[in-house]
């Protein structure tokens, strides 16, 4: 007896609650849309991806163009003074890091394998 009763109360109060439509409620960002990340970067962060779209790499951000390392054809080192500290290594699976000083003007050798390297100037964005 009691197992009809339970049973009868379970299907009176699923089909009432199948009647009765509950409103969906929608997030406050669904009306206009998750706001990209243009759209909420703010100062130098904005500065920087604004200079990406224009195809500039203001902070050597991104992976560095690959050079012959020949006297006509050296790795290009941005740098905004005049000097910059290099490191080279020299073979690929050398666990030696070989550092130079490198000054503006002409390609200067790395001392240990030869390859070139030229100190160009660079501009910050700010």
């Amino acid at each position: 007896m009691a197992a009809r009763l339970l049973l009868r109360s379970g299907l009176r109060a699923a089909v009432s609650c199948r009647a009765v439509r509950a409103p969906v409620l929608t997030r406050s960002m669904a009306a206009g849309g998750i706001p990209t990340d243009e759209e909420q970067a703010t100062g130098l962060e904005k500065i920087i991806m604004k200079a990406m779209k224009e195809g500039k790499d203001p902070y050597n951000t991104m992976k560095p163009q690959s050079y012959a390392g020949s006297k006509t054809d050296p790795h290009l080192v941005p740098s905004i003074t005049n000097k910059r500290l290099v490191g080279c290594v020299c073979e690929e699976d050398n666990t030696v890091v070989v550092w130079f000083w490198l000054h503006e003007g002409e390609a200067q050798r790395c001392p240990e394998c030869g390859a070139h390297y030229k100190l160009v100037p660079h501009e910050l964005p700010h």
